[in-house]
């Protein structure tokens, strides 16, 4: 299987103490954080290109330009969709999307890169050597 535009995926999540602005540290209200709305996003986004990898192949974050448009209090559920948009080499970009029982509740765009496992994985390795030599 390849990586091609129109690939998706979806994740959900439901809003409980835990997951909350309060909780999580960005903000005072008890309603749906915004750190755990781009994670649900992110989340999507893998979904939609899992299966697809090679083996030995994953994916890494790099970017996530995302925007909270409404507050989903706790015991509602938020369900955030990604489509593969673009292909550039290594490059992935998605458009995401976030709705939870009533209305939409976030958008935005999420880039990954693709990555071998092995060799990344052995870079940060070295790093942490090189940091604990000092």
């Amino acid at each position: 299987m390849e990586l091609k535009p129109g690939l998706t995926g979806e994740a959900s999540m439901e809003v409980r103490v835990g997951n909350t602005a309060i909780e999580v540290g960005s903000g005072s209200v008890p309603v749906f954080a915004t750190p755990m709305l781009v994670a649900i996003m992110e989340n999507a986004a893998i979904n939609a290109i899992t299966e697809h990898l090679p083996q030995g192949t994953s994916s890494v974050g790099t970017r996530v330009d995302c925007r909270h448009l409404a507050a989903t209090p706790i015991g509602m559920k938020v369900t955030a969709r990604a489509e593969l948009v673009e292909v550039d080499r290594k490059r992935l970009l998605f458009k995401i999307e976030a709705f939870d029982e009533e209305e939409k509740v976030g958008e935005g765009q999420h880039e990954r890169f693709l990555i071998d496992l092995e060799k990344f994985l052995g870079r940060g390795e070295e790093k942490k050597q090189r940091f604990e030599a000092r």
